[in-house]
């Protein structure tokens, strides 16, 4: 039996568009757009649509106080989307695999507001989700960035890392 691939999902190519508009030079107006989206989509809108959009709009925050608000969004909704609702966006697509990503960034924030407990749990979170990432560059990257976090939480270092995404403080 053939399986009908999935429609297009409006919000998620909106949410796609401002990431890339972020990420080309304009990262004021990717956060207005996502904003806006945020108070359509609702607390209670997908929990897809929610976990991306408040996983790509921490990136786009100067503080860590303020990325540490979204990055848990990001993960409170993940934990409520269904492996069925993240095929049905793609069928590659596996809602394990968001961890490492979530867990990175929450121990990324705790680490740069001095919260050392807080962000080693979150390493370790991401180190046990590491299984979930595919053996890619973007994998890599993941586990590259967990190791430097590690490090940095071991050295009680609250520095931006160089290799963070998102808006300098």
């Amino acid at each position: 039996m053939a399986t009908t691939p999935p429609g297009p999902d409006p919000t998620m190519d909106a949410i796609g568009r401002a990431v890339a508009e972020g990420r080309a030079g304009d990262p004021a107006s990717a956060r207005r757009v996502l904003l806006d989206l945020w108070s359509r989509i609702g607390v209670t809108g997908d929990p897809l649509h929610r976990c991306t959009l408040a996983h790509h709009l921490a990136d786009l925050c100067a503080h860590p106080a303020e990325a540490l608000a979204w990055d848990v969004r990001a993960l409170d909704a993940a934990d409520a989307v269904t492996e069925q609702r993240a095929q049905q966006h793609h069928a590659g697509l596996r809602i394990a695999g968001f961890y490492p990503s979530l867990h990175l960034n929450l121990a990324d924030n705790h680490r740069r507001l001095g919260s050392f407990e807080a962000a080693a749990e979150h390493v370790t979170a991401a180190r046990e989700s590491v299984p979930h990432l595919p053996d890619d560059t973007y994998g890599a990257l993941l586990r590259t960035a967990i190791d430097q976090v590690a490090e940095a939480v071991a050295h009680r270092d609250t520095s931006k890392r160089a290799s963070a995404p998102g808006a300098a403080v």
